[in-house]
């Protein structure tokens, strides 16, 4: 059985809760997406992989249906909910995504009773390496297998989605649940989302003496807010304009037509992101099997220039760590995420890490910005119970 740290630590909250002992750990991992932003929600293609940075969750079953939950990173006592009672909307904070992902289950016709669960998050919240979704897969997991349900991991990430989109409110795609439930170790996951096609791309940086740092910005975001509702709101637009079910069904050849189609500016840069970026996806996919780590990391760039100047969700702290990384030698660099906000990624030499992550902090500390948290994190599995 793997070992993940803060095992101990979600069971010891426990049993100092609740008074016994769990029936056990289930852990969900964050993600890093390498390169498909906000093109998950438009049918198209993605290449995420899954983190060493987990959440933790012990359980045990309750004879009645109440839930009650408690949080290492909360100083608030168990918050205790009646089953019956629950509905979306109900909660705006973390509590919602638990809540949220017990509803999904009940909805999708499980028999999910009564919970006791302590929840450690490993994964920084607002950070763009989504621990919402690395919550609502470990506590469906937990929930599932107390109830001796079995279901495959990609239903049990459409269900983690159903929560978040319909009970919390944050019109996500399925890219995060999918990663969060399916990613195996040392591999990427390809997955073309409108036709439902996953592969496991062998993702191993250091075996060609590189590493992929992620640079977290600490520039706070929250996608419940009205800027990734506006993005999605315009791509269904641009897609309705243009008599397409997705945007995904627009293909680099078809471009131009499309956006002369388009009257609208806005659109046409929302359009001209997805369409290209959806292509960067596809020549990412073969760069990295062909081990062609430079022009991997050119694409990289070319994301985050596209997501900066047509899709307009990097923020001055993103675009400081991303131009600051290539300045100081990186292969290629771009945030990571939904944007306005949260994580970059750099790809490095191996030697040249902390070279570059010390020159990130410096133009960090020049420009008046909070310090940003540098990491090199290794390529991880999905949900599954460690304990």
């Amino acid at each position: 059985m793997p070992t993940v740290t803060g095992v101990s630590n979600a069971a010891a909250a426990f049993r100092q809760h609740f008074a016994t002992t769990p029936a056990g750990v289930w852990s969900a991992p964050g993600r890093v997406n390498l390169i498909g932003e906000h093109t998950d929600y438009n049918g198209g293609f993605v290449l995420p992989f899954a983190i060493d940075r987990r959440t933790d969750v012990a359980a045990a079953r309750r004879s009645d249906d109440v839930l009650r939950v408690v949080s290492l990173q909360k100083s608030d006592d168990a918050v205790t909910v009646d089953l019956a009672t629950l509905r979306p909307g109900d909660r705006d904070d973390w509590v919602g995504y638990v809540l949220g992902t017990v509803w999904a289950l009940r909805q999708a016709g499980h028999d999910i009773g009564g919970l006791d669960l302590a929840i450690d998050g490993g994964v920084p919240v607002g950070s763009g390496l989504s621990s919402s979704a690395a919550l609502e897969c470990a506590v469906a997991l937990a929930a599932l297998e107390l109830h001796d349900i079995e279901i495959p991991r990609e239903s049990l990430a459409r269900i983690a989605q159903h929560a978040e989109n319909d009970y919390v409110g944050v019109p996500c795609g399925l890219m995060d649940q999918m990663a969060a439930s399916v990613c195996r170790a040392g591999h990427a996951l390809f997955f073309d989302v409108r036709d439902d096609v996953r592969e496991h791309e062998p993702f191993a940086p250091q075996a060609s003496g590189l590493a992929l740092m992620v640079i977290d910005t600490r520039a706070q975001h929250a996608h419940s807010g009205g800027e990734y509702a506006a993005r999605r709101r315009a791509c269904e637009a641009a897609a309705a304009r243009l008599g397409v079910p997705l945007l995904r069904d627009v293909t680099t050849s078809d471009l131009d037509d499309a956006l002369h189609q388009l009257d609208d500016e806005e659109l046409r840069k929302r359009t001209r992101h997805v369409v290209t970026e959806n292509a960067r996806v596809l020549a990412a996919r073969e760069l990295l099997r062909a081990r062609e780590f430079a022009a991997l990391g050119a694409t990289l760039t070319e994301s985050h220039r596209s997501l900066r100047d047509d899709f307009e969700v990097s923020c001055a702290e993103l675009d400081l760590a991303v131009d600051t990384a290539l300045n100081s030698g990186a292969l290629g660099a771009r945030m990571t995420g939904g944007g306005f906000g949260g994580c970059a990624i750099a790809l490095v030499n191996a030697d040249d890490t902390t070279s570059v992550g010390g020159m990130v902090e410096q133009a960090f500390a020049q420009s008046g910005f909070a310090a940003p948290t540098i990491m090199v994190p290794q390529v991880a599995d999905g949900v599954l119970r460690i304990g």
